[in-house]
């Protein structure tokens, strides 16, 4: 169970209020989700994962945002053993990224899953034309065809007509859940079955937090808030574990989009320590006081829970206030619980300042001036 080391002033009749407006939201479909999954969908993708298994040394993972940070944060973190390695493209419109991605896969086996709701993005749609050609060269269209794996809308947009068209396998973007609370649907659920994630255990995590992070979420979304109230305007995320990086690019995804409407939210950002400690540690120390911290704390050696300890009380001291999450394992269970906790704090967080959790409209302003540009 997921513990926190603060007491915040809860409205627990503002909070139960909120709590009962996400379930109604239309894009709420997330938090209940871990206790009430598909089972038939999730027998179909532990089948599509072993046939990716069988035949491809690589998994060429395409999307961006929502459609990529949550599992390359989970299989980065956890490391797991697999046959198929993934190789992560879309995510970016450099050339040289995209080039490396198609060299490294070589005369390899491999497969694509290609995650987009419309499948009208321009980072992974440029990417899924490259390794189409490719796939297509190497199988001959037809097993080219059974080897691509969409995630997509359930009834229409560019993807999933295409995909119906051509026989590409289907799994389906929730209509009720957004991009960055997706990780635990089939948006992440795939690519993580093929790295060798249990994603049952990663289920049952969150489905335990259901019920277990309800208080500890609404209590750091509180603490949140108040410490917005104070002008401390940007939360710095901190792990202790090197292979956690895309686990704060995720939690910068999930509160940076949630919460940056309106001139308003919290700035997020991330540190790994102890490596950041001696890149970033003097701002820290001694720098701005607008900021404060939120320790990820998982389970660790000795040594490295008196550097967790040493860092709490030296920032402490210095004036930042320092969070911490307990997080109890660094397995499956463990980051299951913790992707709850913070999907449900986030929009608790958001719903407290008066925006919308759900969308994100800044995102389309850099979209709308591309398209102009290329005409």
């Amino acid at each position: 169970m997921i513990k926190v080391n603060f007491r915040a002033e809860v409205n627990a009749v503002q909070a139960q209020r909120i709590v009962t407006e996400i379930k109604k939201d239309k894009m709420g479909g997330w938090l209940g989700l871990p206790r009430r999954y598909d089972v038939g969908e999730l027998v179909r993708i532990k089948e599509a994962a072993k046939k990716i298994n069988n035949e491809s040394e690589y998994l060429v993972c395409i999307g961006i945002g929502g459609s990529y940070l949550g599992h390359r944060a989970i299989i980065e973190a956890l490391r797991p053993k697999s046959e198929t390695k993934i190789i992560y493209a879309g995510n970016s419109l450099s050339r040289r990224e995209l080039e490396w991605a198609l060299g490294k896969i070589g005369d390899h086996d491999f497969s694509i899953n290609i995650i987009s709701k419309s499948g009208e993005t321009l980072e992974p749609a440029i990417a899924f034309e490259a390794f189409k050609k490719k796939l297509i060269e190497k199988y001959g269209p037809e097993e080219a065809s059974d080897r691509i794996h969409a995630t997509t809308d359930a009834k229409k947009g560019t993807l999933h007509d295409e995909a119906v068209q051509n026989g590409y396998s289907r799994f389906v973007v929730p209509d009720n859940i957004g991009g960055r609370y997706s990780v635990l649907t089939a948006v992440g659920l795939l690519p993580m079955a093929v790295a060798g994630v249990n994603i049952d255990k990663l289920l049952e995590g969150a489905a335990e937090a259901v019920e277990s992070a309800v208080e500890p979420a609404l209590n750091y979304a509180y603490m949140r808030y108040a410490l917005d109230a104070k002008r401390y305007d940007t939360e710095m995320f901190a792990s202790f574990e090197p292979s956690t990086v895309y686990f704060n690019e995720w939690l910068k995804q999930l509160f940076g989009e949630s919460e940056g409407k309106n001139k308003r939210g919290i700035l997020p950002d991330s540190v790994i320590y102890s490596t950041d400690l001696h890149s970033l540690g003097q701002y820290l120390q001694d720098g701005r006081r607008n900021l404060f911290e939120t320790i990820i704390d998982f389970p660790t050696d000795d040594l490295n829970a008196k550097i967790v300890a040493a860092v709490r009380i030296a920032h402490t001291e210095g004036g930042i206030p320092v969070l911490n999450i307990s997080v109890p394992s660094f397995d499956e269970k463990g980051f299951g619980e913790l992707i709850y906790f913070f999907e449900l704090a986030c929009a608790v967080s958001a719903k407290l300042i008066g925006v919308n959790p759900f969308d994100q409209p800044g995102v389309e302003a850099y979209k709308l001036e591309l398209r102009k540009l290329l005409g």
